[in-house]
C-alpha cells in the first residue's frame, strides 16, 4: 500500500463493494465522523496524472483510493484530462434497497483539453453521496462546525482509479462459468468426430 497508510494486520485487503465505500467511508466522511481505520487520504485530483497517485493515494493492488472534492468542472491534470463515459449507475442499500450514492465513470486522455486528447487505459469510477442521503448527513452534523452547516463535507467523493487491461478487466469482460467453457469447446470440435450413444 502507499507510505501514507497507517500501519495495517498482516493478510489485510482493501477491497470494498460500492456499497461499503459510500456508507462506510463518503457518509462518514460528510458526517464529520472518524473513520477506523482512516486510511482514505484527501487529495486534490487535478495536480495529479493517474500513474502518480502511487504513494499519494490509499493503494492496494493495481487500484487507489482517495477522497476529492466534488465539482462540476473539468478534470484537467499536468498531462491530459478525465472524460465522463457511459452513464451514472445508482448504488443501493442492500438492507432497505434505497439509493444511496452513485458511481460515474471517466477515462483519462492525453492531451490539452476536449476533444482533442488521446484515450489510455486509465479508468476512474466517482462515487458520490445521493441527494437524500446528502441532506440527512448535512442535518445529521448541523451541530457541528460552520462549514457544515454551508454543506461543506457533504461535497466529497470518492475516487477509485486503476489502469484497465484488456486481458483481466473487471468491467469490460465477464468471468466464464464451468459450462460456458465447455459449450465454447464442443464448437471446436469437428461434427464428424462426435459419436452420440444409440
Amino acid at each position: 500500500m502507499g507510505d501514507n497508510n497507517v500501519n495495517l494486520p498482516p493478510g489485510f485487503r482493501f477491497s470494498p463493494t460500492d456499497e461499503e465505500l459510500v456508507v462506510h467511508f463518503l457518509q462518514r466522511k460528510a458526517s464529520l465522523l472518524p473513520c477506523h481505520p482512516d486510511v482514505i487520504p484527501d487529495l486534490h485530483l487535478y495536480p495529479y496524472d493517474p500513474w502518480d497517485l502511487d504513494g499519494k493515494a490509499m493503494a492496494e493492488g493495481n487500484k487507489w483510493y482517495f477522497y476529492s472534492r466534488a465539482t462540476n468542472e473539468t478534470r484537467i491534470t499536468g498531462n491530459g484530462y478525465w472524460q465522463p463515459v457511459g452513464v451514472d449507475e445508482s448504488i443501493m442499500s442492500s438492507s432497505n434497497h434505497k439509493v444511496i450514492g452513485t458511481k460515474k465513470y471517466y477515462a483519462f486522455y492525453m492531451g490539452d483539453e476536449p476533444p482533442q486528447g488521446h484515450k489510455t487505459n486509465w479508468l476512474m469510477q466517482e462515487y458520490r453521496l445521493s441527494h437524500s442521503s446528502a441532506s440527512a448527513t448535512r442535518s445529521s452534523s448541523r451541530t457541528s462546525t460552520t462549514h457544515s452547516t454551508n454543506g461543506y463535507y457533504s461535497k466529497w467523493v470518492i475516487c477509485r482509479v486503476y489502469e484497465s487491461n484488456s486481458d483481466n478487466d473487471e468491467n469490460d469482460s465477464a468471468e466464464l462459468s464451468c459450462l460456458d467453457e465447455v459449450f465454447l469447446s464442443l464448437d471446436d470440435l469437428d461434427d464428424d468426430n462426435i459419436s452420440l450413444p444409440h
